[in-house]
């Protein structure tokens, strides 16, 4: 097998600062050497039928599902997922792998 996503669809709670997360995520994954690559974003057409009140996607990669089992079970990642599980009203996590059905141009 291949490289593995860490995909986590979210819902912030009402109030919650989400620069102040993403800061501590990045600097999180920064440290980490078994994440690949970590990108965000959020959501920008609004579409509350479609996206059912998820507003932020957050996804790591890693090389293999080892890794990803070593980033989860780190005691770096279990103390910040507390405080980042503590500030969501909702949340969907799969874990896959990739596979490239389009490769991106040169």
């Amino acid at each position: 097998m291949g490289e593995v996503k860490h995909l986590c669809l979210v819902k912030f709670k009402e109030g919650i600062v989400v620069d102040d997360l993403l800061k501590g995520m990045t600097e999180l994954v920064s440290q980490m050497d078994m994440v690949k690559s970590f990108e965000w974003g959020q959501d920008v057409l609004n579409q509350e039928m479609l996206t059912q009140g998820f507003t932020h996607v957050f996804s790591l990669t890693f090389a293999s599902t080892e890794d990803l089992t070593s980033y989860m079970s780190h005691e770096r990642h279990a103390v910040f997922a507390g405080t980042f599980m503590a500030a969501l009203d909702k949340v969907i996590v799969i874990d896959f792998p990739v596979v490239i059905a389009k490769p991106a141009p040169a």
